[in-house]
């Protein structure tokens, strides 16, 4: 089946200059042109658009640019460790997010103390997060929390709260940008460890999130390898 441009730009909600610069930047094959100089789109096009809509909103445009340049190369393999690297970081993000819950949950309960007067080093927070100092440092002047610093050497000082929201933070930190992640990153920003039940909420809808996050990973494994077997990579 042979689509013009306008009709493959309609059926995926795309523009025409959208497609062509697809096209220019190797994420889809050429297209054939007509005897009048028009393009000529066909099935394995379709196949193309349809998985980078799927990879976008699952993996985001930057992995999906780099898949889609593996796939036109016929580099399957390089493809699929760049998307298997992305699905156990997920994992990882996942089960860092649940242990954070389990202790939220312990401290509401009671079973441990929450102490928001013992204060940390940015060196101590960065060894007990694994986030680098350079992104704590960031992420304070990005308005995500406010330290406090020694009187006596103005070095930052942190809190069991910041720990937390870092490591909040570092849960979302590959997460695809949509309007839903900046809201969570904006309510990480507000939150108040004063409450704790708030803070589980906030977690608790975080880990809605990565649920969301899987399912649209699986849908896009799907249309990755609907292309596979339509740019015949398949069978290697």
């Amino acid at each position: 089946m042979i689509l013009r441009p306008k009709e493959l730009a309609e059926k995926y909600g795309l523009s025409g200059n959208t497609i062509r610069n697809y096209e220019a930047k190797g994420l889809i094959p050429p297209a054939e042109r007509s005897s009048n100089g028009y393009r000529m789109y066909t099935e394995r096009h379709e196949a193309y658009l349809a998985c980078i809509q799927a990879m976008t909103a699952a993996f985001g445009m930057e992995l999906t640019i780099e898949v889609m340049h593996c796939i036109g190369r016929n580099a399957l393999d390089d493809a699929l460790w760049l998307v298997r690297d992305r699905e156990v970081m997920l994992h990882r993000e996942k089960a860092s997010l649940d242990q954070l819950v389990k202790e939220l949950k312990s401290y509401a309960e009671g079973r441990q103390a929450f102490d928001l007067n013992q204060h940390f080093s940015i060196h101590e927070v960065s060894r007990r997060t694994g986030a680098a100092k350079s992104a704590i440092r960031y992420w304070e002047q990005s308005g995500m929390f406010t330290s406090e610093r020694d009187p006596d050497n103005g070095y930052r000082l942190f809190n069991q709260g910041h720990l937390f929201k870092i490591r909040m933070i570092l849960v979302l930190q590959s997460s695809v940008y949509s309007e839903e992640t900046l809201s969570l990153k904006q309510a990480i920003a507000r939150l108040d460890f004063e409450n704790i039940e708030h803070a589980i909420k906030l977690s608790e809808s975080i880990q809605a999130y990565l649920h969301k996050t899987i399912k649209l990973q699986v849908r896009a494994l799907y249309f990755l390898y609907r292309l596979i077997q339509a740019s015949g990579l398949a069978a290697e």
